[in-house]
């Protein structure tokens, strides 16, 4: 039982690590841009579940989303789409929906609000 407990934090701790190594760029560039703090957590579960789910992103989470920015939102993506739980995703459909959500909510935000 105790052999069986080691080996399960072993392999916890190599995808852990692979994870790690393999996003180290993205890292960087996620904490220079402060892209994990510009964003409230129902906003960002909202865009994810758009992108790698089945789901719809409200004009408020829209808002947010294009505050966070083109480039923390990529490289959001593309840092979900290294970690192995998402191996089984197909990366070209994830960017082109992790990009079709960019540009729906940039017209989104962008479009005049109907006047009262």
């Amino acid at each position: 039982m105790a052999s069986l407990n080691v080996y399960s934090v072993l392999v916890v701790l190599f995808l852990t690590c692979g994870a790690v190594m393999a996003t180290k760029e993205n890292d960087q560039i996620i904490k220079e841009n402060n892209c994990e703090t510009k964003m409230g957590l129902p906003c960002v579960l909202e865009a994810f579940t758009s992108i790698f789910n089945t789901g719809c992103i409200s004009s408020k989470c829209c808002g947010e989303l294009v505050v966070l920015g083109k480039v923390c939102h990529s490289v959001l993506v593309k840092s979900t789409l290294e970690n192995p739980l998402f191996k089984d995703l197909n990366p070209a459909t994830m960017i082109a929906k992790g990009i079709q959500t960019w540009n729906n909510c940039l017209a989104l935000i962008d479009s005049p609000s109907p006047s009262a």
